[in-house]
């Protein structure tokens, strides 16, 4: 690493950002261009095939960050960023002729290896700065996750334009030609404007010197966080756009610009948790993300529906003879038996912004005139229907918080890995971008089954909460074993260990 920042450090983080946008855009495609394919009916995909075409490119992204990773640390980040770019750009060009499911998968298979940008760009930022400002510049880095907020917003409008609003559907495999010109220029200027460079000792390491740190449980704990705050981000930018067409009803072009409020805010705040991992800590980062993310995950649970159930109803007090039955009361003999009408609506409520579930009760008569009757019989049922919204703002808010947060949470991971691995930055960096990554491919794939299974779609939350339950009481229980095993002072001084 350098002893300090200098002009050169800050402009091969700016080509090592810049290409990471472009990437993570390339990347995320499927998210957008299958929903496409879908909706309008071109393929006959379900919620499992498409789930299935969405985290295959992840995989790819994934199960290659290892060795990517070690790649550069063993030849440096030029040569390996470079190469991986326009390499990339062929699969990406062959998608135009894609004409079945499985074509569809072996080129996402192809141009999912854009995925391991992250593996490269981390190990190859992390060479340019001194120790102090690695947790920064690895942020600033990670903003390039903003590429996914550049294809939910730019490819639905892409999309339209080039099938004429849906009349030249085949229209669509221009957009992966698109895709692939930015690769293949991007990968030139990278050749052409960065400078080669690895860490120090990276000569001297066999393969398994470097594979050495993999052992530690601490790895493997920072992999887990990192399947949540980024494998998760990368599952949602993609499961968002089909999410929105089909629980809200929205246009794709509409979905894609609420799906982008979720990606964008994510990839540029990451930077400051880069800043705030820096000032305060990972740990205490990482405690304040995965409790925010318990939070929000319970809130979004809860699906958007209407409840109907039994209410409470009226029971006859003696025994008699129905003699008449009107539309808000029951007459047996002399007695007269009020009950209320229904006069509720809840159509009314899609136009408003209603936060917290509404109820209305009524009760029907189910008895006639000329019934004989027993006592505590019940002559008319009651009806209770609970209606929650969901508001589709109000969700869109809880979505770009969740997203903001992850993003935070995915520089304070990052932050731990150059202080505890400052020579295997690549390796170990790799291997918890696999984990992260695994999270991007399981994710859709899994929300595909719980859909297709449960038939809601909040069923993709109820997942969230459950893994964010399970990374927060992890590191808690570390935590409270380390204090028990250190005195508070030493505790602190590894504060970011945890």
């Amino acid at each position: 690493m350098e002893l300090k920042a200098t002009l050169t450090s800050h402009r091969m983080l700016f080509f090592n950002t810049l290409a990471f946008t472009v990437c993570f855009a390339a990347w995320m495609l499927n998210g957008v261009l299958v929903t496409f394919l879908a909706s309008n009916q071109v393929y006959d995909w379900g919620p499992v095939e498409i789930g299935w075409l969405m985290g295959i490119p992840v995989l790819t992204g994934a199960i290659f960050r290892l060795p990517a990773g070690i790649l550069t640390d063993k030849l440096g980040g030029k040569w390996v960023y470079g190469l991986l770019l326009i390499f990339c750009a062929i699969p990406m060009y062959l998608l135009s002729y894609a004409d079945s499911f499985f074509w569809f998968a072996v080129c996402s298979f192809g141009f999912g290896l854009t995925g391991v940008s992250f593996a490269i760009g981390i190990a190859y930022t992390s060479v340019w700065y001194p120790k102090e400002r690695q947790g920064t510049a690895l942020g600033i880095f990670g903003a390039g996750n903003a590429g996914a907020a550049v294809t939910t917003l730019l490819a639905p409008g892409l999309l339209s334009s080039l099938t004429d609003n849906g009349a030249n559907l085949d229209g669509w495999r221009s957009l992966p030609v698109i895709y692939a010109g930015a690769l293949l220029v991007m990968g030139i200027l990278f050749l052409l404007f960065t400078i080669n460079k690895k860490p120090a000792s990276s000569n001297n390491n066999n393969l398994k010197v470097m594979l050495q740190p993999l052992k530690n449980i601490r790895v493997w704990r920072f992999g887990l966080y990192y399947f949540l705050v980024f494998g998760c981000f990368v599952a949602f930018a993609q499961w968002l756009v089909p999410y929105f067409v089909n629980v809200y009803y929205l246009p794709l072009i509409t979905a894609g610009i609420f799906a982008s409020l979720f990606s964008l805010p994510s990839g540029v705040i990451r930077a400051f948790g880069g800043w705030l991992s820096d000032k305060i800590g990972a740990r205490s980062v990482m405690y304040w993300v995965l409790g925010a993310s318990v939070a929000i995950t319970f809130m979004l649970i809860v699906p958007r529906m209407e409840i109907t159930s039994p209410g409470k109803g009226v029971m006859a007090k003696r025994a008699g003879t129905v003699t008449a039955v009107t539309e808000n009361a029951i007459t047996v003999g002399n007695e007269e038996y009020p009950f209320k009408k229904n006069g509720y609506d809840f159509k009314d409520l899609d136009e408003k912004v209603i936060v917290l579930p509404s109820k209305s009760s009524w009760q029907e008569a189910v008895v006639k005139v000329g019934d004989v009757v027993k006592r505590k019989q019940l002559l008319a049922k009651g009806i209770t229907v609970i209606y929650f919204q969901a508001n589709v703002w109000i969700f869109a808010i809880l979505v770009i918080l969740i997203g903001s947060i992850w993003g935070i949470g995915k520089a304070a991971v990052y932050k731990h890995i150059p202080d505890y691995f400052p020579d295997n930055v690549g390796v170990v960096g790799g291997m918890v971008g696999v984990l992260g990554g695994l999270g991007g491919f399981f994710c859709p794939i899994i929300f595909g089954y719980l859909l297709e299974g449960t038939g809601l779609w909040t069923s993709c939350w109820m997942f969230m909460l459950f893994l964010s339950a399970i990374c927060l009481v992890w590191m808690h229980r570390v935590i409270v074993r380390m204090t028990n095993r250190h005195i508070p002072e030493i505790a602190t001084k590894f504060e970011t260990q945890g």
